[in-house]
């Protein structure tokens, strides 16, 4: 019986809508906007961040040193590279609407500080009953022991959770685990999925 659903927040929840901005970006550095993508994300340097080995700010200088700024650049450059992203309220409502009877989890590889960043910019976090970034616990996605930790909070079993992500590699982890998975290609599509599984395998919770 499905007893949670847990979301990832980047290219999910959170997602680049308007690519001008970060397009804009890549040209003014002589890159395509994948090649800036990767040094952001990535990067060595970015799995280190997300594993909270070193600080966000850090992780922001290394990139600042790779197109040439200094690290006084770090703010003008992030506001750049996040300015086209948007939080799907949609999706959010949906999420909400799932509780109580579905226990719901936010799992998301990000780097220290992004609690307070996503707090106090979009303010949903409310939505979940566990929120947790991995700089915040030293372990990242497709690792299994992050999935292991996640249902632990949520007092769950694998078999009795669904987890959405858009990147494959970390779908294919948590069904390692055992979790029901859902790739995320849309939002529409994702709804669907999750309705198909809970009208299967629901059970509310206690």
């Amino acid at each position: 019986m499905i007893k949670a659903v847990i979301f990832d927040m980047g290219g999910v929840l959170l997602r680049t809508e308007d690519p001008t901005p970060r397009t804009k970006l890549a040209a003014q550095y002589g890159l395509s906007v994948s090649a800036l993508e990767s040094l952001v994300f990535n990067s060595e340097s970015s799995i280190r961040a997300e594993r909270g080995e070193i600080s966000e700010q850090e992780h922001w200088a290394w990139v600042c040193a790779q197109l040439g700024l200094p690290p006084s650049a770090i703010q003008d450059l992030q506001t750049q590279f996040w300015a086209g992203d948007r939080l799907d309220t949609d999706l959010v409502a949906f999420i909400k609407s799932l509780r109580p009877h579905i226990k719901t989890g936010l799992l998301s590889n990000a780097w220290t500080g992004t609690r307070q960043v996503v707090e106090a910019r979009y303010g949903f976090l409310d939505t979940f009953d566990v929120v947790i970034f991995s700089a915040e616990v030293g372990m990242r996605k497709p690792d299994a022991q992050i999935f292991h930790h996640t249902l632990k909070q949520l007092q769950v079993a694998p078999h009795e959770a669904v987890f959405v992500d858009d990147l494959i590699p970390n779908v294919e982890g948590a069904r390692r685990v055992g979790l029901h998975a859902i790739h995320f290609t849309h939002p529409t599509s994702v709804r669907e999925a999750i309705q198909a599984l809970l009208d299967r395998h629901f059970q509310p919770r206690s």
